[in-house]
Parts: structure tokens; sequence; C-alpha cells
């Protein structure tokens, strides 16, 4: 049981976190699976990697339907929680090359949870469509119906890729001294038109409620934010992290983590930001 846990460990928390979008309720998934699995004679485990990927699935539909429901309740817009991805972190626990991005997580929203979870088995993990039919427990055509739907509520082709441009950190620092500095006309070039802001405080931390949106109003916004943080007498500090398998922001004050920002980029532009204020997420 011990070696089960090593070998597939990483790969069932990586399922479970791109399933529900919360490293708390995967890590508890993964940890009841393994506490059901314990119980069953390992010889009759011909495919133990499959098994456990079912239990996983099956155990965080049951999640997702639920969180589905509070999520109807939350205060304000809900993102999912970041996850630290530095490589220097001897701790790693998801296998980065089946991550999704974090924007891509933020769609997975738009699903059902059969959507989600046969779009994450393929599109991140890289099963194959019969696979996928036995872990959920359904028809191969159905399956591929249901990545087709999924597709279509994000607006992404049949034959897209499901891959994101991902800002190196020589472009983050390029954007955060143009903030700091208050070069208005390059903050302003590094915005999509239709550039969109999504904070997500829970009720629990200051954040805007609604989208800000347009490379106007987005603009100011941060602009406003960085003059605002500059006249504290204990500014916050910025630092930049391997988050979610990207560069991203952490503002860091003497409480500890205020805010972790992850930015959306396509053809060299911002086309989302996502501050995430809730102190419930800001674990890492």
């Amino acid at each position: 049981m011990q070696e089960l846990y090593k070998q597939y460990k990483r790969l069932l928390f990586t399922l479970a976190y791109q399933l529900t979008g919360s490293a708390s309720d995967a890590e508890d998934a993964v940890q009841d699976v393994f506490l059901k699995v314990h119980d069953i004679d390992l010889e009759r485990l011909v495919e133990p990697k499959a098994y456990l990927c079912k239990m996983v699935t099956n155990r965080c539909i049951d999640v997702m339907k639920s969180a589905r429901k509070r999520r109807e309740h939350y205060f304000g817009e809900w993102l999912p929680e970041p996850i630290l991805t530095s490589e220097e972190d001897s701790l790693e626990t998801v296998v980065r090359g089946e991550l999704l991005s974090y924007a891509m997580l933020v769609m997975l929203e738009k699903l059902s949870p059969a959507e989600r979870a046969v779009f994450v088995l393929r599109e991140a993990l890289g099963f194959e469509y019969h696979v996928i039919g036995e872990l959920v427990g359904k028809s191969e055509a159905n399956c591929r119906k249901l990545i087709s739907r999924a597709r279509g509520k994000m607006g992404i082709g049949l034959e897209e890729t499901v891959s994101a441009e991902s800002a190196s950190e020589e472009w983050v620092r390029r954007f955060l001294s143009a903030l700091q500095e208050g070069r208005v006309d390059t903050v302003v070039s590094l915005l999509a038109e239709d550039v969109a802001l999504i904070s997500d405080g829970g009720g629990k931390a200051i954040a805007a409620v609604n989208r800000i949106e347009s490379r106007d109003h987005v603009a100011r916004f941060l602009l406003g934010l960085i003059r605002k943080y500059q006249q504290l007498e204990d500014s916050p500090q910025i630092e930049m992290k391997d988050i979610n398998g990207q560069t991203g922001i952490i503002v860091r004050s003497g409480k500890g983590i205020e805010t972790i920002v992850l930015l959306n980029v396509e053809k060299s532009v911002i086309r989302q930001l996502y501050f995430v204020r809730n102190p419930d997420k800001l674990t890492i």
C-alpha cells in the first residue's frame, strides 16, 4: 500500500485538484480513497492506476456537485485555489506536465461535473476515450459527446489544442516595473482591449465584487492600486513565484500573503488577471 501511495499520490492529487479547483478538497479525496483501498486485497488490483483514478474521479464528482450548490451562495466571484509549483519545492505535489493552466481551471467552472471529469481525464491526463469511459461509467461515444459539449461551453474548437501561452518571468517583471514606475502607455500596451480583472475575496477580504472590464478601466485600477501601496508607510512586498505552472505574483505584508495574482496572456497581451484574496486560499 505504501508503494501504491508513493507511486500514484501526485497523479491522483493532480487529477483531484483539477476536478475540484481546491487543494484541500483534493488532498481529502486522495486520502479518502487510500483509506478505502487499504482494506482491499491488493492482488485483485490488476490495474491499480485505473482503479485509483476511477475512485478519485467518483469521489470528486460528489464533491463537485455539493460545491456547485455552495458556490451559488458564494460572495462575489469564485476562483480556484492557487498552488505552488516551483521545481525547487521538494514538497511539490502535482505532475506539472499534466496540469492545465490556471485560466483553464477558471473556465472549467462552466462545465457540469461529468463534462469536467471527462475533459480533465482527456485533455490534462491524456487518457484514451475507452479508458475514460471505464473510469466514469459511460460509453466511449458518450465521452466524445461530453468533450465536444465541454469545448463548446469553453469556446475551444474541436481541433484546437488545449494549451495556454505562459508569460515568462522577464515579461511579468517588465509589466510590474511599468506599473511601479507609472508608465501608463506601457501598461496599456500590455493589456488586451477586452481585458478583464476578476477578484475573489469570498467576503473575507476586500475585493472587487464584479469584474473590472476594458483596457482603460483595468489600467486605472492597477495604477491606482500600485500608487496606494507606494503611499503606505509599510508597503507590501511584491515577489514572483512559480504558481500553477506559470509565473505568479505574490503580494505579502507583515501579516502574511494578502494577494496572489495570476495572468492569462495571449499573443503577448493580458486577457485576464486573477486576484485571489480570500485568505482561505492563500496558504501556499
